[in-house]
């Protein structure tokens, strides 16, 4: 993905293989919020999609509101270049949040909706508010260890490659502990009505991961189900939180395999391999 040298306010990471004639991906990351990590799925997606990857500026503290019409803004932007193809919004734990937001203030705008471990999961665990409290006592050069402790939790180490591994350590340690703090503090005040979430009629996939240690994905993703008038579930059996950074998982293999994917993007799909 191509990062910008000066980035003040959100933007769109963009990969180097641009393609306005084809639906266009929007993902919108975990807490890193850097957007950077999709690189580990972005050759898959390119297969039929024109992927873009939202960035949040590491010194960001900004509502929810305000991330969402960012979103929104810049989605708009992009459709300008050809107003008639399709969105598909995906949103991975802390993105899965930003997504659900984003969604229901434009619930006509999306095709198809991929929640992956959305970290609405958060209020599952009551306990969680109790521990966070003790997060605002440490200082903030102990982050760089709580980083490290926190990534088994994050990730099934064993299933991501040592060099990913290095770079999710990187990206997390790269956010500054004030915004770990916000960003935590947007988790723990996150709500939708269920009413607004009845609101999106469009397909949505909801993806859990089984062994996620950070966060009842599998639970969240079922109460989800629930709710939205259109949805299905993939529970993913061997993965950890961060699931896409695994060797074996493979976001467009997903879709396809789950028959999410519009006519149209067999179509495309099929003529590549050609």
């Amino acid at each position: 993905m191509t990062i910008p040298k000066i980035n003040p306010k959100p933007v769109f990471l963009t990969p180097k293989l641009i393609r306005p004639q084809y639906p266009l991906f929007v993902y919108l990351p975990g807490m890193d919020g850097t957007g950077e990590l999709l690189r580990c799925q972005t050759e898959g997606l390119e297969a039929c999609f024109d992927v873009r990857s939202f960035a949040i500026p590491r010194n960001d503290l900004t509502s929810w509101d305000d991330l969402a019409h960012n979103v929104l803004s810049l989605i708009q932007a992009e459709l300008e270049k050809n107003p008639q193809r399709s969105v598909y919004l995906c949103g991975e734990s802390f993105g899965g949040c930003l997504a659900q937001k984003v969604a229901t203030l434009a619930p006509d705008l999306f095709h198809r909706i991929i929640l992956i471990n959305p970290a609405s999961s958060y209020h599952l665990r009551p306990w969680y508010d109790w521990a966070s409290q003790f997060i605002y006592i440490v200082p903030s050069s102990l982050f760089d260890f709580g980083a490290l402790g926190l990534l088994p939790f994050l990730a099934a180490l064993g299933r991501i490659k040592r060099d990913i591994r290095q770079e999710l350590l990187r990206t997390m340690r790269s956010v500054p502990s004030e915004t770990v703090l916000w960003r935590l503090s947007l988790i723990k005040e996150f709500h939708i009505k269920n009413e607004n979430l009845c609101n999106l009629k469009q397909p949505v996939l909801l993806i859990g991961s089984a062994l996620d240690r950070l966060l009842p994905s599998v639970p969240e993703v079922r109460r989800l189900m629930d709710i939205l008038p259109n949805a299905k579930i993939l529970v993913l059996p061997d993965s950890g939180h961060a699931c896409l950074l695994e060797n074996d998982i493979n976001l467009y293999d997903i879709l396809q395999e789950n028959n999410f994917l519009e006519a149209e993007l067999k179509e495309i799909s099929y003529s590549e391999k050609k």
